[in-house]
């Protein structure tokens, strides 16, 4: 009976191989749609490459430090589905069932208990299960893994878990603590990526000055009585809104590949964050259009917080279906990005600046943000962009009907 194979994924279009660093998983273990499998180091660092299928590991195929292309498979799965179907198939094959004659009862004789050791080692007490990775670091940092919370399958111990157990403990003056990132490689990809992204893609860009005063006026006064780790930033009120607009102009969310547009229904934002010391990554976060401004904001967070730290899944680097750049907090007006292929569209915001506004009949002090757009003239152009953008403009305007949760 044929099983499913889980292959190693594409996260990017400059990916063309990766390496399997860690297995999270032996032949008879039981995964579920969504579980951390494996780690693929890439040039965007340790990915943590989730499982889409529920079922039984038949068969690991390949070896941890094993260059692996981009769609060899990793691993071999026994669905659910497929163990049904096997059972049925037997059912078919052996035909009705025949009852025998019951064979006559044998006595045993009661055999002699094996002998029990009069003292357990205690490393079968005390060792927990723990993935490869995680022993080697913690053996190199001498941590003590009864020590280690564990959020693998059963309670394992991951490479992560040690990590952060890592993190917890003040580091000795002097001594780094390697993320294993290689930002050199990183910028290697990021160069092949955007070289083939100006190279192909035939960019058109567009501009738009968006009065963003009410989204102020409700951030103020939503944050009011929030501790500040539960307050609202702009960035949430952002993200929202592309994603919402993106619900009337689909042509700006999906993929170009092989000489045609893919839309997709589903709004995966890719949000563009800097890494400390050089790098730069757009990981996504999944169904944006329907997360309220509260659920993005803590979604953002956890996303910046485990980029930086080199914990990265497989979906949120491979699924953006658009990308949302902001340099507002770097002090730049207006940025022009490129996009990141198979990509169609990116959306970029500068930082709010106070100017002299007219509204109605009168010029006043208004607080402005200029967006941008790089869109893909071989699936769009400025007309739709223009409409596009004004949409988003339209539902900043009403911050507290565009961050509630969509219906």
């Amino acid at each position: 009976m044929a099983m499913t194979d889980f292959r190693m994924p594409s996260l990017g279009a400059d990916m063309e191989a990766g390496k399997l660093v860690e297995w999270l998983i032996k032949p008879g273990d039981r995964v579920k749609h969504g579980d951390i499998v494996a780690v693929v180091e890439t040039q965007k660092g340790a990915i943590e490459i989730e499982v889409f299928e529920t079922g039984e590991v038949e068969r690991v195929l390949v070896d941890v430090g094993t260059d692996v292309p981009v769609g060899t498979p990793l691993a071999r799965i026994r669905t659910e589905a497929e163990a049904k179907a096997g059972i049925a198939e037997a059912a078919v094959v052996a035909g009705p069932v025949v009852a025998l004659p019951s064979p006559p009862p044998v006595t045993l004789r009661p055999s002699a208990p094996p002998p029990v050791p009069k003292e357990a080692p205690p490393a079968a007490i005390t060792r927990k299960r723990a993935s490869p990775a995680a022993r080697r670091l913690a053996a190199t940092r001498n941590i003590d893994l009864a020590v280690v919370t564990g959020t693998g399958p059963a309670g394992a111990i991951l490479r992560k878990d040690v990590e952060l157990r890592l993190a917890a403990i003040a580091v000795p003056a002097g001594q780094k603590v390697s993320k294993g990132l290689d930002r050199d490689a990183m910028r290697v990809a990021i160069a092949a990526a955007m070289a083939r992204s100006k190279r192909e893609i035939p960019h058109y860009y567009l501009e738009h000055r968006v009065d963003v005063t009410a989204s102020e006026t409700w951030l103020a006064r939503t944050n009011a009585e929030r501790s500040p780790d539960t307050r609202l930033l702009m960035g949430a009120i952002i993200m929202k809104a592309v994603a919402s607009a993106l619900r009337r102009f689909p042509a700006f969310n999906g993929f170009f590949r092989e000489g045609r547009f893919e839309p997709v229904s589903a709004i995966h934002v890719g949000m563009a964050i800097s890494i400390r010391g050089g790098g730069l990554a757009a990981p996504a976060i999944r169904d944006t259009d329907k997360l309220s401004c509260d659920e993005l904001m803590i979604r953002m967070r956890d996303l910046v917080q485990r980029m930086r730290a080199g914990r990265i899944r497989s979906s949120e680097i491979a699924d953006a279906t658009i990308t949302v750049s902001s340099l507002g907090e770097r002090g730049v007006e207006a940025l022009y990005g490129v996009i990141y292929p198979p990509q169609v569209a990116l959306v970029g915001f500068g930082k709010i600046v106070v100017r002299p506004w007219v509204v109605g009949e009168a010029v006043v002090p208004r607080s402005i943000m200029t967006i941008t757009l790089s869109g893909d003239h071989r699936v769009s152009d400025g007309h739709a962009g223009a409409l596009f953008l004004a949409e988003i403009e339209g539902l900043m305007q009403e911050p507290d009907q565009l961050c509630k949760i969509a219906t």
